[in-house]
């Protein structure tokens, strides 16, 4: 039986810490290929590149992820940029939402986790909070330091006949790494999970002709330490 082709859109950094060369390179967190490898998928990593290839990325998969990463700029849905430039990459931004265009038109699922979610929210018309600390007032630590990566550290709540209630229960806990939310949901989206301070934690289609599921926290970090997380990879793989 053919395995299911898993494009992960990937990322770059321009200084890879080498001693001798320090290298630019193109790379994309282990945690989702292998997560993927034991759901029975095929990974593919898609590097960044001209948005003008994303047409031919996307017929060669079955379903795209999209990772977690920079932030997304605030000009993509009509914002000053109150951010740090260095916390951005507009060439990131570009290729992944030609990536995000191109599975749509071509009806392939989307798996989004943090970043990723924030970008398919803005490119079907949402917006985002560019710092999410003046909206939590510091109740709930959303970017968690210095706990390690997959222990979870808030409490989210799921909604009935939800994707996520039937993985993750009505209540579960997980882990926090982002400084930016959902704020305004575009019309093909829905909430189907909150975090104990009301910030969008999960999010699902409600359009017949988009398959989606977006995460706000990281299952890639978790998926070899909680069922819950490979659960989410195993979904995605065999289902979405």
């Amino acid at each position: 039986m053919r395995r299911p082709i898993i494009g992960i859109a990937a990322n770059e950094i321009e200084d890879a810490g080498a001693k001798l060369y320090h290298l630019p390179i193109s790379y994309t967190p282990c945690g989702y290929v292998k997560a993927v490898q034991n759901a029975g998928g095929l990974p593919l990593v898609l590097p960044v590149g001209s948005p003008n290839l994303a047409k031919e990325y996307i017929k060669q998969i079955d379903k795209l992820i999209l990772a977690g990463g920079q932030n997304v700029s605030p000009a993509l849905y009509g914002e000053s940029v109150q951010l740090e430039e260095a916390s951005l990459s507009e060439k990131r931004d570009q290729f992944e939402l030609a990536l995000i265009e191109e599975a749509i038109a071509q009806n392939k699922p989307i798996f989004a986790v943090c970043r990723g979610l924030q970008l398919v929210n803005v490119a079907l018309g949402g917006s985002l909070y560019q710092d999410i600390s003046h909206f939590s007032d510091g109740k709930i630590a959303h970017m968690q330091v210095p706990v390690s990566r997959e222990i979870p550290t808030h409490q989210i709540q799921t909604e009935d006949t939800s994707i996520l209630r039937d993985i993750y229960g009505k209540k579960t806990t997980v882990n926090s790494f982002h400084f930016q939310a959902v704020k305004k949901l575009a019309k093909k989206l829905k909430v189907t999970a909150l975090s104990e301070d009301g910030i969008i934690e999960g999010v699902e289609s409600n359009d017949s002709n988009l398959a989606f599921l977006g995460v706000q926290w990281h299952p890639d970090f978790a998926f070899d330490h909680l069922e819950q997380e490979m659960a989410v990879f195993r979904y995605v793989v065999e289902e979405l």
